[in-house]
């Protein structure tokens, strides 16, 4: 795959933005994806995955390890807080062009950064990425296209690069299809290590699941 379709929505502010400046090209050297890191109160939830997009608890302990070192040396986070390694779960972020074609068929909510005839949020199953208009492919129902109710959905483009989040949505089928994965040894693997500390050593480690 090449970098261009590698590419990650960037969507982390402050110091979310200065801590995934930071792990994001540490976790890919070990062979793992950043997905998203998030600041909620004392929280910092850092979210990898592997290149199929899973991730088990060992997955999570491994890179807890190396990432809590360099969080201590370079301090982005002022005072005590949680560290939180996780998967990134069923009902996911997509923050690659590669997520909108490997969940293609499943439902999505799509938020915009700038209107599209009015509108910033859409949902709607989605069809893939298209490579040549740098677009994610999205059927939307027809009403919402300016068309009658009751014809068929709408293909439309959004451009990857103006969209703030993208997530799957939980339906029945995705957990079908998250089942099916599993069964052949491909599926999600979800979880998450949590730490308890300054950034200075101290630490403590639980396991479960995260919930995206």
């Amino acid at each position: 795959m090449s970098g261009n379709e590698d590419r990650r929505l960037k969507r982390e502010v402050g110091v979310a933005e200065e801590v995934a400046r930071l792990v994001e090209p540490l976790v890919e050297s070990m062979g793992y994806r950043l997905v998203r890191v998030r600041m909620a109160g004392r929280d910092l939830q850092i979210m990898c995955e592997r290149p199929d997009g899973t991730l088990a608890i060992d997955d999570c302990v491994a890179i807890s390890r190396a990432v809590s070192p360099l969080l201590d040396v370079e301090d982005p986070v002022r005072g005590s807080y949680n560290l939180e390694i996780s998967s990134p779960g069923i009902a996911r972020p997509l923050v690659r062009p590669e997520d909108f074609e490997r969940y293609a068929g499943h439902i999505a909510k799509i938020e915009m950064i700038t209107p599209i005839d009015g509108r910033k949020r859409f949902r709607g199953v989605l069809e893939g990425f298209d490579v040549e208009t740098d677009e994610v492919r999205l059927f939307i129902p027809a009403e919402e296209a300016g068309g009658e109710k009751g014809a068929a959905d709408v293909l439309i483009g959004l451009p990857f690069a103006d969209i703030d989040t993208a997530k799957l949505v939980m339906t029945d089928a995705l957990m079908n299809e998250a089942a099916r994965r599993a069964g052949k040894g491909e599926g999600v693997q979800d979880g998450s290590v949590r730490d308890a500390g300054s950034g200075k050593g101290r630490k403590k480690r639980n396991n479960g699941s995260n919930t995206g």
